[in-house]
């Protein structure tokens, strides 16, 4: 069997990563299966334990990063956020294409330890600042300190557009994944 594909989805918080990734994973046609993170942080309204995301605790976490267990990590707005190795090859090994959704520090670190033939790097971007804002604020999820802790970050975030594949422009979700599916289908050809 051959091995899928690692699709790496990253951008700024509110940028709409879990919407478009939703529309993605519709699609039967990419042979798409979610990795799921981990993270220290609270559950959102509507979020469930293991299909959204691992939740465990700060212990739980450091100890799986004094394993190794992690193909990266970071700690964004005072939370922590991984993605297991395993998981991610076990899903790999059975030919699925693998949707890893990333903030860019942990994307960084998949790259610099990849082949570049296995693995695609796409970056979602919104079409304003202000833009961004209003997303992150419908969210309704978090205090003012936080807010603006993300849209600091994600002004810093902006600037590393450049170092993946693929820039898209998240306008209309449904229309973005659709842009990022006909990339996946490009890249899938081209590795056969």
């Amino acid at each position: 069997m051959e091995k899928g594909l690692l699709i790496i989805l990253s951008g700024p918080s509110g940028v709409g990563k879990g919407t478009v990734r939703s529309y993605l994973l519709k699609d039967p046609s990419l042979n798409l299966a979610f990795s799921v993170s981990c993270t220290t942080r609270c559950p959102r309204a509507g979020e469930i334990n293991g299909v959204d995301y691992f939740f465990i605790s700060k212990e739980e976490f450091l100890d799986k990063v004094n394993k190794g267990e992690f193909l990266e990590y970071t700690d964004f707005c005072g939370n922590m956020y991984g993605t297991l190795r395993t998981y991610v090859d076990k899903l790999r090994d059975e030919g699925k294409n693998v949707l890893v959704e990333i903030e860019t520090n942990g994307a960084r670190q998949v790259l610099k330890n990849l082949h570049k033939q296995d693995e695609i790097s796409i970056f979602l971007t919104c079409p304003s600042l202000e833009e961004l804002e209003k997303r992150i604020r419908g969210r309704r999820s978090e205090c003012e300190c936080k807010i603006k802790e993300r849209l600091e970050k994600a002004k810093e975030e902006l600037k590393l557009a450049c170092n993946y594949d693929f820039v898209v422009s998240n306008i209309v979700p449904e229309d973005c994944a659709k842009q990022i599916k006909q990339i996946i289908e490009n890249k899938l050809k081209l590795s056969k």
